[in-house]
């Protein structure tokens, strides 16, 4: 029996061990009752249990048991979620299988910081611009949902800097750990009268596992709310991150049996990581204004204006390229609630989201790291809006069904300025396009409700896969669309200390966009045929101790997920090649994550976490797999309250298990050269004082 079956079967004995346990109420004097998780992503604030989709939420609470300095392990602890790091810096991130398209970074997958999109219209997240350290509360949609937030197929992640329930707090940090990591934060929240005024800095340094991987980050974000009236808030918020990080390349086997640690090396045609100097530098400044105000009794507009600037350079093997990215925008939306009746309970959502990002994309010769002569310079400037429109309704306070709709238009144009020197911009147009979801949730009982939905996913190609590495701009490239059906059912216990939540989907992709590499190893993109994606995932917790201030243990949690996914190809034939029936690549079969975390007196706690993901599919033919493998992670910490002042020491491992395995790999690479080694077991260390 392997491991995937051994933890799955664990699951299973401890999931009903729970549930039984449950079954029998503990004593008033040690129970402590649990805040109730509530949703915002769907433009009013509503219990977790009764919303009809696939939600995952993070909070303060959970993001602390993770390590700070990167997005990856929280949220890893998502089912349906895979977050990887190929070196420090360089994050992809996928949301149900959407990751073939992301060579780095983050692409059919919406993101929001607040109320204001990181995503731009282009396409194109820096969520790694983003310190998670500085996050008080994520919010993950699972599944196609641009009824709400335009195009996408992937999903939505909505991030939170500030949580509005805190007060004043001075907190302060730093921690350090093998390979060079250092990581120091500086947090203030002050609020008086109707003001709340937050100020976030941060820096991190790691000089990575690897030979050229050393990244550091400067991390600023300053944010400011006036409650103007009793029900209206106008808040302003900025940030800027410097991200400069050096990328070592893939190897293949051989090169990673040999030295694991090694950069890329040169070959006979192309130089090595080391040698061209790669890395890249990622500037980016992103601010707004939010109005958040009732109009009237019933009526309530949110209206946010934004913008941001990206200066983008990345010395590459085949290429030097930078790019200036300046995008602006608008997103309102009107909520109108009717009068609530004890059988009876409506809202309307009406709004639209518009941006406007104009790129200037440059490549030159990388001479070692420095510019050379020009290869290619564009302009792009790429539109997308679209409007939409929600109603949701509570009918005998059991049954919530929604019903929304957006209207989504896309537009590109380009114009070479070198080296042809183009005087006039050649126009792209996409047609509009409808993206309906339909979402029913019944209570069944207090304590388990059943949901199901139906929604239509399409995702416009990003600026880097309409004008790629290789330098041309693909104008015949279609957007992606499909359909997903999908069931599920929440159950908690009568002190919401347990929670389950499982879902089944069938997601069906056309057109589905797919990178492909050159000899030279540049890359371009096309429309593969579709792919059919069904899938279950499960995500549980339970108190198996309930939280108490008399016994030794002051509390036992123990929490999993498990992510299954059968997705294939349905028909892909490119190039000559037909890979359909094979395996999407770069999917996990299987993964499951489980935790433990216990509090003892004294403030002495101890957190241990594994995660399971099954072999991956490397390229298309499914002909090379990365092994399966196991990673386990501990962390024990102390608190200690004097007055109004908290201090906290923990300390933690990463890879207790020494496994090698890659988190982040190059997918249908060039050479063989696949593999993105992570570090063996490493460990961390660090302090915090709050006031």
């Amino acid at each position: 029996m392997n491991k995937f079956y051994l933890s799955l079967l664990s699951l299973f004995v401890l999931t009903g061990s729970a549930i039984a346990q449950n079954k029998t109420q503990p004593k008033a004097d040690t129970l402590k009752q649990l805040q109730t998780v509530t949703v915002k992503g769907y433009l009013t604030g509503q219990p977790l249990l009764g919303v009809p989709a696939s939600v995952s939420v993070l909070g303060a609470a959970q993001l602390k048991l993770q390590p700070d300095n990167s997005f990856v392990t929280a949220l890893n602890t998502v089912p349906g979620i895979r977050a990887e790091e190929r070196s420090p810096g360089s994050y992809r991130l996928s949301i149900r299988g959407s990751l073939l398209r992301s060579p780095f970074g983050v692409r059919d997958v919406k993101i929001y910081f607040d109320e204001i999109p990181l995503t731009d219209a282009g396409g194109n997240t820096y969520l790694n611009a983003i310190d998670i350290g500085n996050i008080r509360h994520i919010e993950i949609l699972k599944g196609p949902d641009g009824s709400l937030f335009g195009a996408n197929s992937g999903g939505v992640v909505l991030l939170s800097p500030v949580n509005r329930l805190d007060s004043s707090y001075l907190s302060a940090g730093v921690n350090g750990g093998s390979y060079g990591l250092f990581h120091q934060k500086v947090s203030l929240q002050k609020s008086s009268g109707n003001n709340r005024f937050n100020f976030n800095q941060s820096y991190q340094n790691y000089d990575g596992y690897r030979q050229n991987s050393r990244m550091h980050r400067t991390y600023l974000q300053a944010g400011d709310a006036w409650q103007y009236a009793k029900n209206s808030e106008l808040r302003a918020t900025i940030l800027y991150s410097d991200l400069d990080y050096q990328t070592p390349g893939g190897l293949n086997l051989a090169q990673v049996t040999a030295n694991p640690r090694s950069a890329r090396l040169p070959t006979a045609t192309l130089p090595g990581a080391i040698d061209q100097k790669i890395r890249i530098n990622t500037k980016l400044l992103l601010g707004g204004l939010t109005n958040d105000a009732k109009i009237a009794d019933g009526v309530r507009n949110v209206l946010t204006v934004f913008g941001n600037h990206v200066d983008f350079a990345n010395p590459f093997i085949t290429n030097y390229e930078q790019r200036d990215e300046n995008t602006y925008g608008l997103r309102t939306y009107f909520q109108f609630s009717g009068k609530q009746t004890g059988n009876f309970d409506g809202k309307l959502n009406v709004g639209l989201e518009w941006q406007q990002t104009n790129s200037l994309i440059s490549n030159y010769d990388n001479n070692k790291g420095v510019k050379g002569n020009v290869q290619k310079i564009d302009k792009i400037n790429t539109n997308q809006h679209f409007f939409f429109a929600r109603y949701a309704a509570d009918i005998y306070k059991r049954l919530h069904a929604e019903a929304a709709l957006s209207l989504n238009y896309y537009h590109y144009k380009f114009r070479n300025t070198a080296p042809l020197n183009e005087a006039d911009f050649t126009n792209r147009d996409f047609a509009p396009q409808l993206m309906p979801r339909f979402a029913l949730s019944y209570q069944v009982t207090n304590d388990f409700i059943w949901r199901a939905s139906v929604s239509r996913g399409y995702s416009t190609p990003t600026t880097a896969e309409v004008r790629p590495t290789n330098n041309i701009v693909n104008t015949g490239l279609q957007a992606q669309f499909g359909w997903n059906y999908e069931t599920g059912f929440r159950l908690r216990n009568k002190d919401e200390s347990m929670l389950l939540d499982a879902s089944v989907f069938y997601y069906r992709i056309n057109n589905a966009i797919v990178r492909q590499l050159n000899p030279n190893e540049t890359e371009y993109y096309v429309n593969a045929g579709g792919t059919k994606q069904p899938g279950f995932e499960l995500a549980f917790t339970d108190w198996l101790i309930r939280q108490n201030s008399t016994h030794f243990i002051r509390g036992l949690q123990f929490n999993t997920s498990v992510s299954i996914s059968r997705f294939n190809f349905r028909d892909y034939d490119v190039a000559g090649n037909n890979y359909s029936g094979n395996k999407l690549t770069g999917v996990p079969r299987e993964v499951v994550l489980s935790s433990l975390q216990a509090i003892f007196p004294q403030g002495f706690s101890a957190f241990v976490q594994h995660n399971y993901t099954s072999s991956i599919p490397l390229n298309d033919a499914n002909t090379v797999y990365a092994s399966k493998y196991l990673l386990l992670q501990a962390k024990a910490s102390w608190q200690h309250k004097l007055g109004k002042t908290r201090l906290e020491i923990y300390a933690g491992a990463d890879n207790l298990l020494n496994e090698k395995y890659s988190l982040g790999n190059d997918l249908n690479a060039i050479g063989n050269r696949y593999y993105n080694p992570s570090p063996p077991r490493n460990y961390y260390a660090g302090m915090g004082v709050s006031l």
